[in-house]
């Protein structure tokens, strides 16, 4: 559970201070309870631009402080208090200004004909999310930072080979995506149906995608993570393939950490976010897969290789890039993980 302080911004312009209030939701980017409040309270339709500040030393819980823009001065809800001056800072993101969440909206809109109001769902330094409703059922309309890859490229270039396997892109422009509603619930406790048909697709894909020149997507870069290769190529990796980011009808979601890598740094990735009594089987399933499409390769002795390395330098490096590129205030949500990550590839070291 957090307590949610609110400043409240017009056209960029400081208004008041909403009173503190609390969600169920602890998370700090899941911001549509907090708006669901602020519009019943305050009148008015709200989004949450970004985090100011909080007292608790993770992405959940404690007291957290938002900077809130306002459609319209709300007449009711407001105290006036200390008048707050917001500072500007180069790597805040457009979503975190105002006018930002409403630009993307518009783009949006400009591309499906939407039912109702449009919903933010959730915002930090990693993306923006919305929700709009239209005839033929939900999208989402996401914007991603420039320092990740380029998710709308990404996800075309999947879809070239296995579209089962990617969200259904309606639109899609530098930073920004506007995909239709994934079948099925999140999948963070997958069972082993659907490591047996999520696994098998993506390493499919891995498999065709290897060596292909297409995949210099931008932003699908390489991250200088060195496996030794027991046989299998690089191929495009989709860098945080863990079940929390596949659907139960087999979509997969998130695909701005995309990068070029070895194949083995993926399936340790996902290893890791399942309980440790179902991580052989899901190593049973990528290995077999992997050899039905290259029988001659070693992908068991690259697994072994590939967890701490999915630790350190991988993920290590990936967390200190984003400290490297958000604004002070963000900070706060990775703080302490780049240190976290060498005891996790300790721990895995063969």
């Amino acid at each position: 559970m957090r307590e949610v302080g609110a400043l409240v911004v017009v056209g960029g312009r400081y208004v008041g201070e909403a009173a503190p209030f609390t969600v169920d939701s602890p998370w700090w980017n899941d911001v549509e309870p907090m708006t669901a409040h602020l519009d019943r309270v305050l009148g008015v339709t709200t989004s949450v631009l970004r985090l100011v500040g909080s007292t608790a030393p993770a992405m959940r819980d404690g007291v957290v402080t938002y900077q809130v823009e306002a459609d319209r001065v709300p007449e009711r809800g407001l105290s006036s208090g200390e008048p707050h001056a917001f500072d500007e800072h180069p790597s805040r993101l457009p979503w975190a200004r105002p006018g930002g969440p409403a630009e993307l909206v518009a783009w949006a809109r400009r591309h499906v004909e939407v039912t109702g109001p449009a919903v933010r769902v959730k915002t930090w330094n990693l993306s923006c999310l919305y929700r709009l409703p239209t005839a033929a059922g939900d999208v989402w309309a996401k914007a991603t930072p420039p320092f990740l890859a380029d998710e709308g490229e990404v996800i075309r270039l999947v879809a070239s080979v296995d579209p089962s396997l990617t969200p259904g892109l309606l639109a899609a422009g530098p930073g920004r995506v506007l995909p239709a509603s994934a079948p099925g619930a999140d999948c963070r406790r997958p069972d082993v149906a659907a490591v047996e048909r999520v696994v098998p697709q993506w390493v499919a894909v891995q498999a065709a995608l290897a060596g292909e020149p297409r995949l210099r997507v931008r932003g699908a870069r390489s991250r200088g993570v060195r496996v030794p290769d027991f046989g299998l190529p690089d191929s495009l990796l989709h860098g945080d393939f863990r079940p929390g980011n596949w659907r139960s009808g087999g979509v997969v979601l998130d695909w701005g950490e995309a990068h070029w890598g070895h194949p083995a740094l993926d399936a340790a990735r996902l290893i890791a976010f399942v309980a440790p009594a179902f991580r052989p089987a899901v190593e049973r399933v990528w290995v077999r897969s992997r050899l039905r499409h290259r029988p001659f390769g070693d992908p068991a002795g690259a697994l072994r290789h590939a967890r701490p390395a999915s630790h350190l330098p991988a993920a290590a490096a990936v967390y200190q890039e984003f400290l490297d590129n958000i604004e002070p205030s963000e900070r706060v949500h990775h703080l302490g993980d780049p240190e976290a990550e060498p005891a996790l590839a300790q721990s895995l070291a063969v």
